[in-house]
């Protein structure tokens, strides 16, 4: 990471604050305030968020028994995926480093329960400098809200195209599922530049363990609107359940499957 946050200004806590908690509509961002976070503001970031959240009136479901069984069942569907997917991930792997010889994984700093910070890791579907070429491909967000969405981003690779419509390149977060950080069904982990842009209420669905899928990815993923992606999340918070996990479970291979909302 950079020693300094690519703003025209330093960082300060007051600034962080202020982009943090201002309440305004966002209706497809196509300029984000910060790029890159060095490890004061991203400390900063999540702090806040931990902090806002203590003020919600979102209570998630599911007592103590409940969060036993998904991480159990997270650890055993997560190991038992890993180990059958392990010639496939080579195989994968070999094909996107002959492309252009570069890492075939990739990695960023997402966040998720309670604001914590953690890297989640992807099969690298763009160049190998995307991230430093995000800022000339900001202007052409298609999404209605903060995430980043583009049909035409010149940054993705040939075999990234596919493995994006197939979902493939997300296959490594199981590892992050392994490890704890993640779960199989929860909020899709945000970035902390469209967190610092979140509204209190849009915090919300930093309440509980982010997850692979949720209900946005059984309904359309980047067709869904984003105020839309939001309400779903915390609805989601809000009835969680064993038997809704399942049934999310199984209707996210079905999405796959058929393509459905995958750019």
């Amino acid at each position: 990471m950079q020693a300094a946050i690519q703003t025209t200004n330093l960082l300060t806590e007051e600034k962080i604050t202020e982009i943090t908690l201002q309440n305004k509509e966002q209706s497809g961002v196509t300029e984000y305030p910060i790029l890159d976070f060095d490890q004061r503001a991203l400390n900063l970031l999540c702090t806040g968020v931990s902090e806002t959240l203590k003020h919600t009136k979102v209570k998630p479901a599911g007592g103590l028994a409940y969060k036993i069984v998904k991480r159990a069942f997270d650890i055993a569907a997560s190991a038992a995926a890993l180990l059958l997917l392990l010639i496939p991930f080579a195989i994968i792997s070999v094909i996107i480093y002959a492309g252009d010889k570069g890492n075939p994984f990739f990695s960023q700093v997402r966040l998720t329960e309670n604001g914590k910070p953690f890297r989640m890791y992807k099969f690298r579907s763009m160049c190998t400098d995307a991230e430093a070429k995000f800022a000339e491909v900001q202007k052409n967000n298609q999404s209605s809200g903060l995430a980043f969405k583009s049909d035409d981003d010149p940054r993705i690779t040939k075999i990234g195209r596919f493995i994006r419509k197939t979902s493939i390149d997300e296959l490594p977060q199981l590892w992050n599922v392994l490890k704890g950080d993640m779960s199989i069904i929860g909020p899709r982990p945000p970035l902390p530049r469209e967190v610092v842009l979140y509204t209190p209420e849009q915090m919300d669905r930093l309440l509980v363990k982010g997850g692979l899928s949720c209900i946005c990815q059984t309904e359309g993923r980047s067709d869904m609107d984003f105020d839309l992606w939001v309400e779903s999340d915390i609805e989601y918070i809000k009835t969680r359940s064993c038997g809704l996990d399942i049934k999310l479970m199984f209707k996210t291979i079905a999405a796959v499957i058929l393509r459905k909302g995958a750019k």
